[in-house]
């Protein structure tokens, strides 16, 4: 099935240019292009022939090899040969982990921080909480 631009920038961008089997980075430009570093094609996490869809909900980056290699196993047992449990964050949700973990980790010793410190220590607390919630990967 081909598909448009915008289709494949979305699937791409989904799992933030990661193939959604092996975790490992992906190449725009090398979509369909077979023997290219970080070639890919869309993947069915649920295949057609075992009444998958076509919807964008179950359409998935995927190194064509893994893709291949996958064929009609469910993507849980693929991930699962590779180490991975579930698809890559794409980076909208990755970005809004970290603000997430800025909140939270700031909130957290900027009230430790005013217990112990007063104001400046509340002020400080909450820098070093946003730092380090920052600091955190998402994954």
């Amino acid at each position: 099935m081909p598909y448009a631009d915008d289709q494949l920038e979305w699937i791409f961008d989904r799992t933030d240019g990661h193939c959604h089997l092996c975790g490992k980075k992906l190449c725009f430009s090398n979509y369909a292009q077979y023997g290219r570093k970080g070639a890919w094609e869309v993947e069915h996490s649920n295949a057609r022939c075992k009444g998958g869809s076509d919807r964008l909900c179950n359409l998935y980056a995927a190194h064509i090899s893994c893709n291949r290699e996958k064929g009609v196993f469910t993507t849980r047992t693929a991930r699962g040969w590779n180490g991975q449990t579930k698809a890559p964050l794409s980076k909208k949700k990755k970005e809004e982990i970290r603000s997430n973990n800025r909140w939270g980790w700031g909130t957290a010793l900027a009230v430790g921080g005013g217990v112990l410190g007063g104001p400046w220590g509340c002020l400080l607390g909450g820098i070093l909480g946003a730092a380090i919630g920052d600091d955190i990967k998402p994954e």
